[in-house]
């Protein structure tokens, strides 16, 4: 019996996605639940798997093609799928002696051209070329097309510090997105930064404190975010132009608070949403962060986890950022940014003493929020983080 392979919901608001890659070929064996391929959209990562057991038969689309959701992908003829056979092995007195083996496919030629890109691939299936006598040159030991056909005139691959100056890679589906909408963010908001800073002293006091008390209580490490999360919660409940949006010509005012975390992935930026951020406690934060930053790396967010988001706060100080201006993520009206902490001297009741101290910024949407609520915005941010007490009663 045959069954379809159909492309699935993708999500709210999402139609089309990239056929990224085809872990099994026409012929092959598959048994229910294998991954079959995988989809990419201008969000997440999806991965079709087998419904029933049986054989590959066809696939309709290729990799590096648009599909919509309900497309047919291929085709499988559900049966019994059949054990290998071993070969059995030759007798010892039989073996040649003087004849050497035939060269194999190194795991290192398959890795470069399982890593190469569609076009490539296709060649190489086209030509027949043996693997093992192509010498990638391009990134990571990738092979070129170019290094197919000098394989196929009996030529020897250039090495890789002479190999082409320039490379094209269609960009993803993700990527494509992250352009565009960080593009119409600053074609449409009226994008304003303001700048602060902040002695991280009170809070790795704090935390130094109860850290491991903390971490054996709930299971969890306690971070910086969670404190920089509450205290932006208490400056959005204040200042609720921040945490509101421009629809048309009216105001969406939100009297709630999804916070949204810029999470840097090998795929791209991602920004999953911590829904009604401001009923969670510490503990709920740093577990909610922690679980949605480790599907993020993994490309395993769903499309809820990454919609809905009504303030965004990005850490480029991860990365060793000092200052930077973040651009909005539409339609928000506001994004708060924190760089590295680096010690510095500092003026304290008239003497100049050492302090780990953070730049933050505010970037935000004119349009909707004036400059004195951004810099309010901003100095509640230092309050409650150089006080970390206040967060604790609400102050």
């Amino acid at each position: 019996m045959s069954n379809q392979i159909l492309v699935p919901s993708l999500g709210e608001s999402v139609a089309e996605a990239t056929v990224a890659k085809w872990y099994k070929a026409a012929g092959d064996s598959v048994t229910k639940d294998e991954i079959l391929v995988e989809l990419e959209t201008d969000k997440v990562t999806l991965e079709v798997n087998a419904l029933v057991s049986g054989t590959l038969t066809e696939i309709k689309v290729g990799e590096g093609d648009n599909v919509g959701v309900g497309d047919l992908l291929g085709m499988i003829e559900e049966g019994e799928v059949a054990a290998p056979v071993k070969a059995p092995e030759a007798p010892k007195e039989a073996a040649p002696v003087a004849s050497a083996p035939a060269a194999q496919p190194t795991p290192a030629n398959i890795s470069g051209v399982e890593s190469s890109g569609p076009a490539t691939r296709k060649l190489v299936a086209e030509t027949g070329v043996n693997a093992a006598n192509i010498s990638g040159s391009g990134k990571d030991g990738r092979v070129t097309k170019g290094d197919v056909l000098n394989a196929l005139q009996g030529g020897v691959s250039p090495a890789a510090d002479s190999g082409p100056r320039e490379e094209r890679v269609k960009m993803t589906k993700l990527r494509q997105v992250i352009a565009k909408r960080l593009k119409d963010s600053q074609n449409t908001a009226a994008i304003l930064t303001t700048f602060n800073e902040i002695d991280m002293s009170g809070v790795m006091e704090l935390r130094a404190k109860y850290k491991d008390q903390f971490e054996k209580s709930h299971g969890v490490k306690l971070g910086f975010m969670s404190f920089f999360t509450k205290a932006a919660i208490a400056a959005l409940k204040e200042l609720p132009a921040v945490n509101a949006e421009i629809d048309g010509d009216e105001i969406v005012y939100k009297n709630y608070c999804n916070i949204g975390m810029a999470v840097g992935t090998p795929q791209g930026l991602v920004v999953p949403v911590l829904k009604d951020a401001d009923r969670m406690s510490f503990a709920d934060i740093e577990k909610t962060i922690a679980a949605l930053g480790a599907k993020g790396r993994d490309g395993k967010l769903s499309m809820e986890e990454l919609q809905g988001g009504t303030f965004t706060i990005s850490n480029g100080g991860v990365y060793g950022s000092l200052l930077s201006t973040p651009i909005i993520n539409p339609p928000q009206s506001g994004i708060l940014g924190l760089h590295k902490i680096e010690d510095r001297p500092m003026v304290v009741n008239g003497e100049v003493k050492v302090r780990p101290m953070m730049y933050v910024a505010l970037s935000y949407d004119h349009r909707i929020i004036d400059g004195r609520e951004a810099v309010t915005f901003l100095v509640r941010i230092k309050e409650n983080i150089e006080d970390p007490s206040r967060l604790l009663f609400d102050l």
